[in-house]
């Protein structure tokens, strides 16, 4: 196996990151506040405090990837 083939695709989820992250731009700040509001002062994030927002930002990532390849694949 190429190890090429694993920078290609690395670059190419690097290349297309920000069109995902607009477009889940309302579960990242969600998310984001989350995080912010469970570390405020010498707290430490903890696993799982945003479970649930994780999860909804993590199913819009993948949604989304699944619309930009639907889109790539027509052209």
């Amino acid at each position: 196996m190429s190890g090429s083939n694993v920078w290609s695709r690395s670059r190419e989820r690097l290349r297309v990151f920000p069109e995902l992250l607009a477009q889940c731009a309302d579960e990242a700040a969600v998310y984001g506040k989350c995080v912010a509001a469970t570390t405020t002062g010498n707290q430490e994030l903890k696993k799982d405090l945003c479970a649930k927002e994780f999860e909804a930002l993590k199913t819009c990532f993948t949604n989304a990837e699944k619309k930009e390849a639907k889109v790539n694949n027509r052209i």
